[in-house]
């Protein structure tokens, strides 16, 4: 009769296991710190983490839910990286963008939380006049506030400065005796997204043409900054199919702007964008979203990438 000690050791210990991972989860001590002291921080996607490694530097460790290559917005998120977000002690995030995220944000209790979507101003693209860009089933309009406001503030290099800024002050407040290097870091920042913004404005000022055609609607605040207008295939959804009248409209839309290019994206499926572009006999070419780097990035952070948009944007819109 030797077993039973055996078994209620088993059970014990997993009792304990278990107790140990029930107060972890929902620990509130959890102190938001790694283990070497630095302010443990949780972006949702890519231009975020990009955001919070550049003001935090060496005074963070920044996790990306959204792993390279993956769609943000067809993100869910394990149990694992939920108990990430429940332990962080900053979480920066854009409302509207990730339901999912948004759901566990709300639930993290966490103190220290930058919402990009409150950090600048957001406007509502991609449904405007004419019925013109129809965005039903879109996954950004499940947040609250109206449907289709458009979440790809940083795109445009003044809101994203403008949402650098908001970063800065919850990492002081998460971190107060850091303030002065966030401060730092940030405003060397702010000072290379007005550079950008720079480069953008000289560079596509000699443009022949003014309108883009581009698979979803990611570049609104991009093409209203530097006053170019943007005709987006399928809306603010890069999974949306366009309707038969919408392919109608950007024929003659291609016609009679003299569009020459037609853009595809990295992560999204290119397939409607090559279509169009066959049927019309026009060019095809990469502008990026930038909701994520992988290998086919063109470039390996945001100013990388954000230039050969600009490049592509150049050769795309001609020069007069």
């Amino acid at each position: 009769m030797n077993v039973r000690p055996r078994i209620s050791t088993a059970a014990i210990a997993g009792a304990a296991v278990l107790g140990l991972l029930a107060l972890s989860a929902c620990s509130p001590t959890a102190s938001g710190r790694s283990d070497d002291g630095r302010l443990r921080v949780t972006a949702s996607f890519y231009p975020l983490q990009f955001l919070a490694e550049q003001i935090g530097g060496d005074h963070v460790e920044v996790s990306n839910l959204t792993k390279p290559g993956v769609e943000p917005h067809d993100l869910t998120l394990t149990p694992k990286q939920t108990a990430q977000l429940d332990e962080s002690g900053a979480i920066v995030y854009l409302k509207g963008l990730q339901p999912a995220v948004d759901d566990s944000v709300q639930q993290s209790g966490v103190k220290h939380i930058a919402d990009a979507a409150e950090l600048t101003s957001l406007e509502t693209h991609g449904n405007e006049v004419d019925g013109h860009h129809h965005t039903t089933g879109d996954n950004h309009s499940h947040s609250e506030g109206e449907p289709g406001q458009d979440p790809h503030v940083w795109l445009d290099p003044v809101k994203f400065a403008e949402v650098a800024k908001g970063v800065n002050k919850t990492f002081a407040a998460a971190d107060p005796k850091n303030k002065a290097d966030y401060q730092k870091n940030t405003d060397a920042l702010v000072k290379k997204l007005d550079a950008l913004n720079k480069e953008f404005a000289d560079g596509l000022k000699n443009r022949a043409s003014d309108t883009f055609i581009t698979t979803h609607a990611a570049f609104g605040y991009l093409a209203e900054r530097y006053g170019l207008v943007e005709e987006a295939i399928s809306g603010l959804d890069p999974e949306s199919e366009p309707s038969a009248n919408r392919i109608k409209e950007l024929h003659s839309l291609a016609q009679s702007h003299h569009v020459s290019t037609v853009f595809f994206e990295t992560l999204a499926n290119p397939a409607t964008a090559k279509t169009l572009a066959g049927d019309l006999h026009l060019k095809t070419d990469v502008l990026d979203p930038l909701e994520g780097i992988t290998k086919t990035s063109r470039g390996t952070d945001y100013f990388a990438v954000q230039r050969a948009n600009l490049a592509a944007l150049q050769k795309a819109l001609g020069t007069k």
